[in-house]
């Protein structure tokens, strides 16, 4: 049977929420960790990502001000809906950030961080590949120099990434959502943002 996209979208939402009986989630949270399944099929994100408390609604009453959104990857900021009228950058292929990460032996995710806190230091932040450049952004939102809208801090991986999630956590007064441990990625900062652009309609 050939169906067609939505309704393949609708099954594969009910499906899920199925398997997720009889568990209940606060519904402003509920279509996070559904939209991260959804886009992994790894059902451990619901015991997983963490969220502060009311980061849903920060989150909305950033985006409905059209708070940039900034990403530490392109892959991550091309895979983020357009259609909410909200700006979405990365810097870390450019060819000033290039340069200077070179320059400075550091890598060019931490330059597009300091770029990014130097031109927008209320953005939105959202980081699914590189653990350096949630390090630095804590760094900074310690150092008073960053002081994020929202930080979605899920770098997947092995080296620095629980460390990075772990100094994410202790920022107690920043709106944040995190997967713990070592699981996350693009994909999966792409499933929350996007989810939290849907929860706007």
């Amino acid at each position: 049977m050939i169906l067609h996209p939505k309704e393949i979208e609708n099954e594969s939402m009910r499906i899920i929420r199925e398997r997720l009986k009889p568990r209940e989630f606060p519904p402003d949270i509920m279509p996070v960790i559904m939209r991260v399944i959804h886009a992994t099929a790894d059902f451990d994100f619901a015991d997983t990502l963490y969220f502060s408390e009311n980061v849903i609604a920060q989150a909305h009453e950033a985006l409905r001000k059209h708070t940039p959104i900034i990403t530490d990857t392109l892959m991550l900021a091309s895979g983020i809906s357009k259609n909410y009228g909200v700006k979405i950058l990365c810097y870390s292929s450019d060819e000033a950030t290039r340069t200077e990460a070179q320059a400075r032996n550091i890598t060019r995710a931490i330059v597009n961080i300091e770029r990014s806190v130097r031109d927008y230091p209320g953005a939105i932040y959202a980081i699914g590949n590189a653990p350096t450049a949630l390090i630095r952004l804590c760094e900074l939102i310690r150092e008073g120099r960053a002081s994020p809208a929202l930080v979605v801090g899920v770098p997947v991986g092995f080296v620095n990434v629980i460390e990075a999630k772990n100094e994410l956590s202790s920022l107690t007064d920043t709106p944040r959502i995190i997967a713990s441990g070592n699981k996350g990625g693009t994909t999966t900062a792409c499933a929350i943002m996007n989810a939290l652009l849907y929860g706007l309609a």
